[in-house]
């Protein structure tokens, strides 16, 4: 299997999500269901299949998190320097709008893009990999072609 770039920050997250659904989420939903088992006929108690939907999705949740951290390629970004690649902070202007935007190109387990956390796999980090400061791209995005020129590039 392919290994899943990931930051420390990253992996970090990610685990301690595991640790809760496995120490938190996955006892109480139990106590739930068994609550409701003793409410009576299951076939027609709300309780008991909300509890159970809500089991079935922490167990896969559970699941998806340890086939992700199994497969984690924790990454320094701080050890890393030269041309944009996985881990940069980059700070990019629109060309068009001249509005000033940041990014780290992490991976996409951790990506948010609320946050400033660009997925390595998206348009404009893919068309970021490789350049350097003063660099000008061209992104083909859902709304149409952008431009954006990078001010800076860190690793840290």
């Amino acid at each position: 299997m392919e290994k899943i770039p990931m930051t420390r920050a990253g992996h970090t997250a990610l685990d301690a999500e595991l640790k809760h659904l496995k120490s938190v989420e996955r006892p109480s939903v139990i106590k739930a269901i068994a609550e409701a088992r003793e409410h009576g006929d299951l076939s027609e108690n709300a309780e008991y299949h909300s509890a159970r939907e809500k089991q079935s999705f922490i167990e896969g949740r559970i699941k998806e998190l340890e086939a992700i951290l199994s497969l984690a390629e924790v990454i320094d970004p701080s050890t890393l320097s030269g041309s944009i690649k996985f881990g940069a902070k980059i700070d990019l202007v629109d060309e068009d709008t001249d509005e000033e935007k940041s990014f780290q190109i992490v991976g996409e387990h951790e990506a948010d893009i609320e946050r400033g956390l660009l997925n390595i796999k998206s348009p404009l980090a893919r068309a970021l990999i490789g350049k350097e400061e003063g660099d000008s791209v061209e992104v083909k995005t859902p709304g149409g072609d952008r431009g954006y020129e990078v001010l800076k590039v860190v690793f840290s």
